[in-house]
């Protein structure tokens, strides 16, 4: 678990599970299918059905938790969960809470959604995705995205860097 910028941290689940959080201070985005999402909805199965109404994104209390995988391929990284979960975490720290991005190791889907929130907010700058993730490597060397949120990333880089609609 490292704190990347004030009040915003990349945890993997067993730090999660293996720190005692203030729940009244804290959000939480679970990024990933097993166990956070799978357990949250209630699934017992390889998959939740498509047709369920929090088929890829549940909302419980201060937690948002995703129906993601690290994927090997961007197609499988839906444009309007990730911009959810930037969204929390804006709207999170606005409120004065300490934001936790969890995935399962705490190096992917974690660090990539924060490296979005990062670029999207301006605080990480750079010409090219590349230049930008040298600097968050800076700040978090733990970085080492899949290659399906990597790709994602990177053909998204442009509107999170300017904010442009999808």
């Amino acid at each position: 678990m490292k704190e990347v910028v004030s009040n915003l941290y990349v945890c993997s689940q067993k730090d999660l599970e293996n720190h005692v959080f203030d729940e009244e201070k804290c959000s939480f985005v679970l990024a990933a299918k097993n166990p956070f999402h799978k357990n949250a909805v209630g699934y017992t199965g390889k998959s939740c059905d498509k047709n369920h109404p929090e088929y890829l994104i549940a909302r419980r209390g201060n937690k948002l938790i995703l129906n993601m995988v690290d994927a090997p391929y961007s197609i499988y990284f839906d444009k309007g969960t990730i911009d959810t979960a930037l969204e929390f975490i804006e709207e999170e720290l606005g409120k004065g809470k300490t934001v936790y991005v969890v995935c399962n190791a705490g190096q992917s889907r974690s660090a990539s959604l924060v490296l979005l929130y990062l670029i999207k907010q301006g605080i990480i700058q750079g010409e090219t995705l590349e230049d930008c993730e040298v600097e968050f490597l800076r700040l978090y060397p733990d970085y080492n995205p899949g290659k399906g949120i990597r790709d994602f990333v990177k053909e998204n880089f442009e509107l999170y860097k300017y904010n442009l609609p999808f």
